[in-house]
């Protein structure tokens, strides 16, 4: 039984454990690194898993409460922008992969940001050669609209990112 709820402080430390996992384990599917990240003060990552009104941090937990994965939305700040939202971080430790989490996290990020009025699209974006992202992504209802080519070089290596929207209706 998985039980996805938001991020709150007292998970600061299970949440930057899994974020720092994710950059190391698959650099090439986020754009920070590791090696950056692993310096930031906790400090930074509170103010990152802050929850409101257009901004929040889901995690899946176990029902032992392990965190075993987590994405993050932000909508657009500003008048031109506040139309759109965006899915960032999203990462389900290995050996959880394929038991559906990603699905179920997503689903309520759709849910929460569909309820957000005035929001109309969720952007994402997502290396090419993770093929099982990009097919969920389509299965959500996700549509491509680009492919960035070398949009992240990591040790000498470029890779695609897609770029997919969700229409909210």
């Amino acid at each position: 039984m998985i039980q996805i709820k938001k991020i709150q402080p007292e998970h600061v430390e299970p949440f930057w454990a899994l974020r720092l996992e994710a950059l190391r384990t698959n650099p090439e599917a986020f754009g920070n690194s590791y090696e950056d990240s692993a310096q930031m003060p906790q400090s930074e990552v509170l103010k990152m898993i802050k929850a409101e009104e257009n901004h929040f941090v889901l995690g899946a937990f176990t029902v032992e409460e392990q965190l075993i994965g987590i994405v993050g939305f932000r909508r657009g700040q500003g008048i031109k922008i506040k139309h759109k939202g965006m899915i960032w971080g999203v990462y389900v430790s290995p050996e959880h992969r394929g038991c559906g989490i990603a699905r179920l996290l997503l689903q309520e990020v759709l849910k929460k940001a569909g309820n957000m009025e005035g929001l109309k699209q969720i952007n994402l974006s997502v290396v090419t050669i993770n093929t099982a992202a990009v097919e969920l992504y389509k299965k959500l209802g996700f549509r491509p609209y680009g492919i960035e080519k070398n949009a992240i070089e990591y040790n000498g290596q470029g890779y695609d990112e897609e770029y997919m929207t969700y229409y909210l209706s």
